[in-house]
């Protein structure tokens, strides 16, 4: 059986039978980390219109702003209320193109204010150093996990989900071909020294995942997470550091070394660039304002 169909099962006695297959045909057309995201939406939004004696078809705009503001009592971040918040948006649209419902009730549910300004551990450009020469005397594996994170950018899924069929070379360059966000397959290249990490990493295999347990299972994201906080540790890093964290320091250290917003957001597959200018430290800088750019350019052709 499978994850989507246990999880909507789970409420089973509280759905009707048109509940139940529109829930399944909305999160039918997600997959991965993205589905199982959308599952965990609904399935509280599903348990709180049960305990609330509420059918799904029959909320109004008012019902679903009384489960958001619940969450916000409950403690949930603005950024959580306002994912669940969009996942309702989606299924009651999906309801309505099927012809489910005639009006969606959610169309215009007002959402949290986001904060765009990550709250991440910040690592600057020594710290992060002192990571990757920590990792380069770890095992070959945690090697080439922090090497993938910290200087490719990849999240934790696409980098334990990466399969050692996936390696290969393109116009003189190695490269991995990930899954990631939102099922997009993209082909990346990979440092010199990232290459090198990954191929003793995987030793003389050749296929199969390329980080794996002693046992041979493929390492999990909570294994990962283990791996880094280790390595940090060992550094003398005393901030809260996870794979996330490597994937932040990224990014920043893409945005300080000057490589443009947009290299910088294809990179991080970041589908928003509000997304990836929330790692910019530098943007409140005044030496880049755009004003001398311009007063400069300006200059040049009133000569």
């Amino acid at each position: 059986m499978s994850t989507t169909t246990t999880a909507v099962e789970r409420y089973e006695p509280a759905l009707t039978e048109t509940e139940q297959t529109t829930l399944l045909g909305f999160l039918a057309g997600y997959r991965g980390f993205t589905r199982d995201a959308y599952t965990l939406d609904l399935r509280q939004y599903t348990a709180w219109c049960w305990q609330h004696h509420h059918r799904l078809f029959d909320m109004r705009r008012v019902d679903i702003e009384c489960f958001a503001r619940d969450l916000e009592d409950r403690g949930r971040a603005r950024a959580t209320v306002a994912r669940r918040l969009c996942t309702i948006v989606g299924f009651y649209q999906y309801a309505e193109e099927e012809g489910v419902i005639e009006h969606s009730p959610a169309v215009h549910i007002r959402r949290p204010r986001i904060d765009y300004e990550s709250h991440v551990a910040h690592l600057d450009r020594n710290e992060l150093g002192a990571i990757l020469v920590t990792a380069g005397l770890s095992s070959p594996r945690d090697h080439a996990l922090v090497s993938l994170l910290a200087l490719n950018g990849l999240r934790v899924s696409e980098t334990i989900g990466a399969n050692i069929e996936a390696l290969g070379l393109e116009r003189g360059h190695r490269t991995l071909t990930v899954v990631r966000k939102g099922g997009k397959v993209v082909t990346m290249p990979l440092a010199p020294r990232v290459a090198r990490a990954v191929d003793l990493a995987i030793g003389e295999r050749s296929d199969g995942p390329i980080f794996i347990e002693p046992d041979g299972r493929r390492v999990d994201r909570h294994a990962a997470g283990r791996i880094v906080r280790r390595i940090a540790r060992r550094a003398g890093i005393t901030k809260r550091v996870g794979p996330h964290t490597l994937r932040h320091a990224f990014i920043t250290a893409a945005l300080d070394a000057g490589v443009p917003l947009r290299d910088v957001q294809e990179a991080a597959s970041h589908a928003d660039p509000r997304t990836t200018m929330r790692y910019d430290r530098g943007r409140q800088s005044l030496d880049r304002h755009a004003t001398y750019i311009v007063a400069t350019f300006i200059a040049g052709a009133a000569r």
